[in-house]
């Protein structure tokens, strides 16, 4: 078997997020310090009752896509930087989510534990569910973190 594992820690195994605007051509930036990531692929299921059945029948129909993760705020890629090279992280992840820039991704899951090559899944959609916190308990700010995909995953 060929585990993916996060390899938190160690360079180019590590999952990574990479972040640009749609149909932009910089290469776009890494968002640091994640905490977590979930993504989702969930089918809607349309269901209907018949008379000549005792159960009722279903069918999958379009799915709902997320990708979604907890993130300890960095000042200049929350807010952004002046001086940043692609048009994302001039912009940061607060100003992509409020001006509703639709987002392209690339999520490198890590490698596998037999060393080879991980997968990445991408995607575009919308910076959602920004929220940020702290507390005496946690004393650096955390946000979650969501992007609400439209259309479909690819996996490379």
């Amino acid at each position: 078997m060929a585990y993916i594992y996060p390899a938190p820690g160690v360079a180019d195994v590590q999952t990574t997020l990479t972040l640009m605007i749609a149909n932009e051509t910089d290469t776009g930036y890494s968002v640091p310090a994640m905490q977590d990531v979930t993504f989702n692929n969930a089918n809607d299921v349309f269901t209907w009752e018949q008379l000549d059945a005792g159960s009722k029948l279903q069918v999958a129909t379009t799915a709902t896509n997320s990708l979604s993760m907890n993130i300890v705020l960095d000042q200049d890629a929350f807010f952004g930087s002046s001086g940043a090279t692609s048009a994302a992280e001039v912009k940061g992840i607060f100003g992509l989510s409020k001006d509703k820039d639709l987002v392209e991704f690339e999520l490198y899951m890590g490698d596998t534990s037999e060393g080879g090559d991980g997968k990445t899944i991408s995607a575009q959609g919308y910076i959602t569910g920004l929220a940020p916190t702290v507390s005496a308990t946690s004393p650096v700010w955390t946000s979650p973190l969501t992007i609400t995909i439209t259309g479909d995953f690819t996996v490379a």
